[in-house]
């Protein structure tokens, strides 16, 4: 048995070409989305990560506000380009780049919540605990949606989430709880006695604990969805959660790359879009 690959480039090629016939439509209301980034210093991942970003607005019609501060600079020097950006109009949407060194919490917490592209806000974080409409984190959404575009069936699936990490893990787990997807979430995490018992009962597993080759074939059911969203570095690789040998025994594997880390663009210029269209 040979999974299907979950395959999110192709999956973020078909969400641009949707989005682009959104932003035209905003075109015609006179509305251009604007996705701002802030980074501190010239940390080289954290630049390619906003580049890439940018690349992505440059291709769909997103105008792209860049604000760059020098290695060193103050909380209150980050602060004053957050509150620039809040009142930016042209601004629809912005993210922090992190690391910055700085407090990320009180950085994050002086962003906009309309404007947080991250869907991290505390408010955002707490209505989505509320279940009112707000920006959504971006990968545990685009986690839900590559599921949804290859009709791995959600609702009264037996789902396992390992990690519980405030950017993908636990905002993941309450976003699969509610009535549109319907899952039945088991959260596994550091602390879980025997993981393998938890995992083998799952329809599907999504492996975000940034440990290599954490989740073995041996562990998956016949069958079930797989989606490896863990980040580590092997040897100055990156490596996923997921061991290779899972792929013979699963139904559907989201590799890592290029499965779910795609859908986080994705999710993110959906943000942008969504946020200029409730302006």
């Amino acid at each position: 048995m040979s999974a299907t690959i979950l395959d999110g480039k192709a999956t973020l090629a078909t969400i641009k070409s949707e989005l682009k016939l959104r932003i035209a439509a905003l075109a015609e209301r006179g509305i251009v989305p604007g996705l701002g980034t802030v980074l501190v210093g010239d940390d080289p991942a954290s630049r390619w990560y906003v580049s890439a970003k940018h690349r992505d607005c440059a291709e769909i019609g997103i105008t792209s506000i860049e604000r760059e501060l020098p290695a060193g600079s103050t909380q209150a020097e980050v602060e004053a380009v957050v509150d620039e950006l809040n009142a930016d109009p042209a601004c629809t949407a912005f993210l922090v780049q992190q690391p910055t060194g700085l407090d990320e919490f009180a950085i994050l917490a002086r962003v906009d919540p309309a404007k947080d592209v991250d869907g991290l806000h505390p408010i955002n974080l707490g209505w989505l605990v509320l279940g009112k409409a707000a920006p959504l984190p971006c990968t545990p959404t685009g986690v839900i949606e590559l599921l949804r575009r290859y009709e791995v069936p959600i609702a009264g699936a037996n789902l396992v989430v390992i990690g519980r990490g405030i950017t993908v893990g636990r905002p993941l787990a309450l976003m699969l709880t509610r009535r549109s997807e319907n899952a039945t979430v088991t959260q596994c995490h550091t602390g879980t006695r025997d993981l393998a018992a938890h995992v083998r009962e799952a329809d599907i597993v999504v492996a975000a604990a940034g440990s290599p080759g954490l989740v073995t074939a041996d562990m998956v059911k016949p069958g079930a969805a797989v989606l490896d969203v863990g980040v580590s570095r092997v040897d100055g690789k990156i490596a996923g959660d997921v061991a290779a040998g899972v792929a013979e025994v699963a139904g559907f594997v989201a590799p890592n790359p290029g499965g779910v880390g795609p859908m986080t663009r994705a999710m993110l210029l959906t943000n942008v879009v969504e946020a200029a269209e409730r302006g």
